[in-house]
């Protein structure tokens, strides 16, 4: 994975290569380069499966990681590439043209971290937070403790003993 590393890094600007294990590489790509890398990934060089595409948020470095983890069939290698994009305008090219799966990816980070693809099919549709009006849930500057205090601190606690509820939900009679 070295010799791969060493032939693509002046093409596009690779940095911070690190090999885990013998099949297993990372590697930082510069957000403007990434969709091009991505695609000589899958077309010349034989990673043609997207097995996830997560995010990180580095509050602490005003800034969010994208990771693509690619697969390689014909040598069982994976490559995870990261890119770094500023929390202020978190803006990335997309690929669902390349994978239809990205589609799905690319929503869901859009709703959890407020990462934004533009062009990328259904992107402002709520995936899993249907009717949510509140910030990026997955932000870390989202104050769960608060949002929960805010919106449900007024609802009475009710506590039941597990066995006695099922019996009294089971048999009312009884």
């Amino acid at each position: 994975m070295k010799q791969l590393y060493a032939e693509l890094q002046p093409l596009f600007d690779l940095s911070d290569f690190e090999q885990r294990k013998p099949k297993l590489a990372f590697l930082t790509v510069p957000n403007e380069h990434a969709i091009n890398l991505i695609t000589h990934l899958k077309s010349l060089r034989g990673y043609t499966h997207l097995v996830m595409m997560t995010c990180v948020d580095w509050i602490e470095e005003s800034r969010f990681q994208l990771t693509y983890i690619l697969h390689n069939y014909s040598d069982s290698t994976d490559l995870v590439l990261k890119v770094f994009l500023p929390r202020e305008e978190p803006v990335m090219a997309s690929i669902h043209h390349l994978w239809e799966q990205g589609r799905v990816y690319q929503r869901e980070l859009h709703e959890m971290f407020g990462l934004d693809f533009p062009g990328s099919p259904g992107i402002e549709e709520p995936m899993i937070l249907e009717g949510w009006q509140g910030p990026p849930v997955m932000r870390r500057d989202f104050d769960t403790k608060k949002y929960s205090d805010e919106t449900y601190s007024h609802r009475p606690r009710e506590q039941h003993e597990p066995e006695e509820h099922m019996k009294q939900q089971l048999y009312p009679e009884d």
